[in-house]
């Protein structure tokens, strides 16, 4: 699993003779870090890390707050066609992409978001489907005297959520969290449909448009190099909650 991660790396501190040099080398002769040099002289690659965080960060810190929410009241709260609305939540994540792709731009197109980040932020902001199926399968575990106890105590529904409620499920959301921003990090084709001009491109159209360019040219240690550094903030998010994502694997019930 390591090896592809370590080559990309060794290509991208190689010369182009190394690249094609068989067998295969892995730590080359002559070490050269110009290309990392390089690739903020040959594209935006500063404005699309820019853009796919600002769209990453965004999604996901209020993303993951409705989709806490809505998960709470989904798993906890008694009101009329509760489980119908999360079965016809739910059964949306059937319906391919390419089926809504088509109204959705011209949607986005007649209000004169195409070229901006919006159409990849907005519809993010209400949630992600799967993270509410998984914090609500998180909260069954929860039990509902507890629920019943703070309502006792005075509590208002969001004093049980942000008291309660979310310290419980902190686990779960930094695993669905990282697995989220992996997503909209990595994403290819929303950008693509959206974005045209270059300072409005993502990190993943920038690395796109290295490859078409100099791919050609058999440039890869300078693309190598791109894909590296795109590569560090998922690295960066992964220490950061490597430890809530092993909680989550393995703890089951209620922390005590």
């Amino acid at each position: 699993m390591v090896a592809p991660l370590l080559w990309m790396f060794s290509t991208s501190i190689k010369t182009k003779e190394d690249v094609f040099a068989l067998p295969p080398v892995w730590i080359p002769e002559t070490i050269s870090f110009s290309k990392y040099t390089e690739i903020w002289e040959m594209g935006p690659l500063l404005s699309g890390i820019s853009n796919s965080l600002i769209v990453a960060v965004t999604v996901t810190v209020i993303g993951t707050f409705t989709s806490s929410l809505a998960a709470f009241a989904f798993a906890k709260l008694k009101f009329p066609g509760r489980n119908n609305i999360f079965i016809m939540l739910f059964a949306s994540v059937m319906i391919p992409y390419p089926v809504v792709m088509i109204p959705q731009f011209i949607m986005f197109s007649s209000i004169g978001w195409v070229d901006t980040l919006l159409p990849l932020i907005v519809p993010g902001l209400f949630g992600n489907i799967f993270m509410i199926f998984f914090l609500r399968q998180y909260l069954t575990s929860v039990p509902n005297s507890i629920i019943e106890a703070a309502k006792i105590d005075g509590c208002s529904y969001f004093q049980i959520f942000y008291k309660i409620i979310f310290p419980l499920i902190k686990p779960a959301v930094a695993a669905q969290l990282i697995l989220w921003f992996m997503g909209i990090w990595n994403d290819y084709l929303g950008p693509i449909l959206y974005l045209n001009s270059p300072e409005k491109q993502t990190l993943q159209l920038v690395i796109a448009n290295f490859n078409a360019s100099y791919a050609i040219q058999s440039d890869y240690p300078l693309i190598m190099a791109a894909s590296v550094v795109a590569l560090l903030p998922m690295l960066i998010v992964f220490i950061i909650f490597q430890k809530q994502i092993i909680e989550s694997i393995a703890i089951s019930g209620v922390k005590g």
